[in-house]
């Protein structure tokens, strides 16, 4: 005779994931290993490629390197030749032919020569504004001394109750902080989109609208660039990135 309370007493025992299941699995786990090398890895091979296309223009044809390995191996006639894409030569002539700039233009004759052309690019219309504003940017992002954004912060944009992360580069001067309401100091904000981070507004806050964030610049940038999917305190994303202890001698 059957037992009416046969499948409370005893549940059904459930199923053992199959062999598709173990597989997708396994795919989602190596694809978690495998994208991020695999991006690294095309977005290095191809800017490389872009660096030698730019610069193997400039090289005359018969010192590229597959001319020059040809040249080595006796190889003149057009029929035998092999060819060869050596990538990142351009890189390597790029880096040389930068390096001897920068050595030429700390000397005596090389900052002459560099006045002299700068005085001539001045009085050029349309070159002139834009090797300044280049030059601005180049000297703000790749000088040794420069000032880079100081926190990370919390601004109401683009209009109240919505809130933006942003990043505070500096106190408003100038022309800027004359022209703006004297009873209350204006900080710079930089407000980058996702997931391109350089691109963005620059904006002019009120001191006490700007909300400074514990996190750290290169944080709040992988919260931006994740679209808020990576946050740097994975295991509770309400506090900040634990401090790390360092490690005492025993």
């Amino acid at each position: 005779m059957n037992n009416p309370f046969e499948d409370e007493t005893h549940p059904p025992q459930p199923r053992k994931p199959g062999l598709f299941a173990h597989l997708r699995a396994a795919f989602l786990t190596g694809l978690v290993v495998v994208a991020p090398i695999g991006l690294t890895a095309y977005v290095i091979w191809t800017v490389i490629g872009w660096v030698d296309g730019w610069v193997l223009t400039f090289v005359p044809s018969g010192y590229h390197p597959d001319a020059l390995i040809n040249r080595f191996l006796g190889y003149t006639d057009p029929g035998e030749q092999i060819h060869i894409n050596l990538r990142g030569a351009g890189v390597v002539i790029f880096l040389i032919f930068t390096v001897v700039v920068g050595w030429i233009a700390k000397g005596l004759v090389g900052r002459s020569l560099i006045r002299w052309a700068e005085n001539l690019v001045d009085r050029t219309p349309v070159v002139r504004s834009i090797y300044n504003g280049v030059k601005q940017i180049a000297e703000t992002v790749f000088s040794q001394s420069g000032t880079s954004f100081d926190k990370a912060c919390l601004i109401e944009y683009p209009r109240r109750g919505i809130w933006a992360i942003g990043f505070v580069s500096t106190n408003a001067k100038g022309e800027v902080a004359r022209r703006t309401p004297e009873d209350e100091k204006y900080l710079s904000v930089f407000v980058p989109t996702t997931p391109n981070p350089t691109s963005g507004f620059l904006l002019f806050f009120p001191e006490s609208d700007v909300i400074l964030l514990d996190m750290t610049v290169e944080d709040a940038a992988k919260l931006v660039i994740s679209a808020g999917l990576v946050y740097p305190n994975p295991k509770d994303p309400t506090q900040p990135p634990a401090e790390k202890i360092p490690d005492t001698p025993a």
